[in-house]
């Protein structure tokens, strides 16, 4: 009998989940930053999906969030025409950078010392938080709204995808494009994985993989639906990817054959994200929860307890075997 996958629900949120973001390991574990329409993104326990905290200010739907690496720092980006810094460990407010429009991405230099944002004034923004009165660097060429912004090579260069249906890849000294791909559709997610330099991109029902620093082509798959977000795992083994049919879809990298499918959203799924350690995934959706798969069914980490067969044999053991179809985080 084959281990079910038991996705564990965290819910709090009452409006779609539109984007999150895991931290780097920290000394206290990982941790997983969620931004929503309801304007309260929220912090959990990355393994566990235990709330921690809301950030409370934004007046507007949030649309980007992200955490450092040390999860000392949050970011988030909303349509309150506003980027917003904040304490991850207090949960106060530190900054608030002033837009011209709604503001759709937020990215830290590795550092943290610099919030590069960009959204629906077709700018991208560079910040310096140690100077935030200061007029922050800015990187024109887009023609249409900005999705996501990202930095790559050692925070030396910056991708970015827009609604004009390209990415752009940008030299941050000379605030040049370097080089542009050109798409059909417009681009719908990006993820940027710093090992090895693959930049991972999804358009219609398409999954795509390049090269970040030349933008070479490595490989593409098709999925059975319309692709919102996709993530590749820590070790390139696998990677996932979710979309319109509420469906999360797990594929082998190497082979590109789809190893299975779960359906546990009630909505289609907007943004996919493994975890630092690549033990689980984390799903948000216009159902207004986050879930959190694990990649090795059947294991025991985090909440997830593995049962072996020969523990089959005590009379709990259907209770044991078979856990409820969700867990409440």
């Amino acid at each position: 009998m084959a281990m079910r996958q038991t996705p564990l629900t965290c819910s709090g949120h009452t409006r779609p989940v539109v984007d999150l973001a895991f931290s780097g390991i920290t000394p206290y574990g990982y941790f997983l930053i969620s931004a929503c329409k309801d304007g309260k993104p929220m912090m959990r326990q990355g393994d566990t999906g235990d709330w921690i905290g809301t950030f409370l200010g934004h007046k507007g739907a949030v649309w980007g969030a992200t955490l450092n690496n040390e999860a000392t720092k949050a970011a988030t980006a909303a349509a309150d025409f506003t980027a917003k810094v904040w304490d991850a460990v207090t949960g106060d407010e530190v900054l608030t950078l002033a837009h011209k429009h709604i503001v759709k991405s937020v990215n830290f230099t590795q550092d943290s010392k610099c919030l590069l944002t960009g959204g629906n004034d077709k700018m991208l923004r560079i910040f310096d938080l140690s100077k935030p009165e200061a007029d922050p660097q800015e990187i024109a060429g887009h023609t249409s709204a900005i999705k996501k912004a990202l930095w790559c090579n050692n925070d030396q260069q910056i991708l970015s995808a827009a609604e004009d249906k390209t990415i752009r890849l940008w030299d941050k000294n000379t605030t040049e494009a370097v080089k542009t791909l050109s798409f059909e559709t417009s681009v719908s997610s990006m993820e940027y994985i710093p090992d090895g330099e693959i930049l991972v991109i999804t358009y219609g029902r398409t999954i795509a993989f390049y090269k970040a620093h030349s933008l070479d082509l490595i490989k593409t798959v098709d999925a059975p639906a319309s692709i919102h977000s996709a993530s590749l795992h820590p070790e390139k083994d696998y990677f996932v990817a979710g979309g319109d049919d509420f469906k999360l879809y797990k594929y082998d990298y190497s082979t590109k054959e789809e190893i299975e499918s779960y359906k546990g959203h009630f909505g289609p799924v907007h943004c996919v994200r493994f975890s630092p350690d690549g033990e689980l995934y984390a799903s948000g959706s216009e159902d207004g929860t986050l879930r959190l798969w694990q990649t090795a069914v059947g294991k025991t980490y985090g909440l997830w307890k593995c049962v072996l067969p020969e523990e089959l044999t005590s009379e709990n053991s259907e209770a044991l075997y078979c856990p409820q179809p969700e867990i409440k985080a």
